[in-house]
């Protein structure tokens, strides 16, 4: 009989899903809504549903299945416990059980999303042929995966590659998400950059630059802004390397990866931000690793699908 498995990335929004061979092929992808009321009590069978309905429609059947691998928005233990997901409103909770007993027993495996994200492109993405790897989200917050052996390495409360929250500045004042001050996801994440960018032009009222003709400047904003030699795009996005840089050059003195893998939206800044990042790296790494490679990041929105799926069919 021919096998398949399938791949779930819960956000928060919706649930990205793929169905996959046995060899991991993608044969389909689709997504369904996220519904958070009653503290996402609905998210899993509105989960198991889907992909009921999508093996239907491609005449395959439950018993087929390997597996269904997936990744959620919070720390993750023992490959099936989720220790809260507050964008889900669930706390702790047997996710794996919980889903497996909804399909019939069908095996489930369940990592952090951006764990999922790095294993995803570890196999099919920027990081193939590497088996130790990180790679860094730089999305609405700043994420981490890390990757040895060629496994998700959680860590003992599923908090491991948590680099956003890494204290690169311990004067700050302004509070992170997680309630902590001076956070790396603070300056790195798109809203951190924005932030930033709303500071740099509050505290340097002469500066003239094209920053000031926008609303709320982007993060794409202020790279374009870099690449025009912007004074004040320069300057932020050294900024931005500086703390990013800084921050991987201590991950890289723990983990001495084979690469850094860079993705989530301020990633598509692409080859600019390859540049500055890399030139801080290498001026604060240690002398053995300085020339580890930094590379951006394959997959997109599907990284999290295929690293989903990984877990299932390694």
């Amino acid at each position: 009989m021919e096998r398949y498995a399938v791949g779930a990335d819960i956000g928060g929004t919706a649930v990205k899903l793929g169905l996959f061979s046995e060899e991991g092929g993608l044969l389909d992808r689709w997504e369904t809504k996220t519904r958070q009321e009653d503290s996402g009590a609905h998210i899993l069978e509105d989960t198991a549903e889907s992909i009921r309905r999508q093996l239907e429609r491609h005449g395959v059947q439950l018993q087929a299945l390997r597996g269904v691998g997936v990744g959620v928005p919070g720390a993750v233990m023992q490959s099936s416990i989720v220790n809260r997901c507050v964008n889900l409103g669930w706390g702790v909770k047997n996710v794996a059980q919980e889903l497996s007993a909804l399909l019939d027993g069908i095996p489930v495996t369940v990592g952090n999303d951006a764990n999922v994200a790095a294993l995803g492109e570890m196999w099919k993405g920027g990081g193939q042929g590497c088996d130790n790897m990180v790679m860094i989200t730089l999305g609405t917050g700043v994420g981490g995966g890390i990757i040895v052996g060629g496994r998700i390495l959680p860590g003992r409360f599923g908090a491991a590659g948590e680099i956003g929250h890494m204290c690169m500045n311990p004067d700050e004042k302004a509070v992170c998400g997680c309630g902590k001050n001076g956070h790396l996801e603070q300056y790195a994440s798109a809203t951190g950059i924005t932030r930033m960018a709303a500071l740099y032009l509050e505290e340097h009222p002469q500066q003239q630059t094209c920053l000031r003709a926008l609303a709320q400047p982007t993060a794409k904003d202020i790279f374009d802004a870099a690449r025009g030699e912007d004074p004040a795009g320069l300057q932020l996005a050294e900024q931005l390397g500086d703390m990013l840089g800084r921050a991987m050059a201590a991950v890289s003195c723990v983990i001495d990866p084979d690469l850094f893998v860079l993705g989530g939206g301020v990633s598509r800044a692409g080859q600019i931000l390859l540049d500055i990042v890399g030139r801080y790296y290498r001026h604060y790494a240690f002398h053995a690793s300085e020339e580890t490679p930094i590379v951006l990041a394959q997959l997109g929105n599907d990284a999290g699908i295929y690293g989903a799926v990984r877990q299932i069919l390694q």
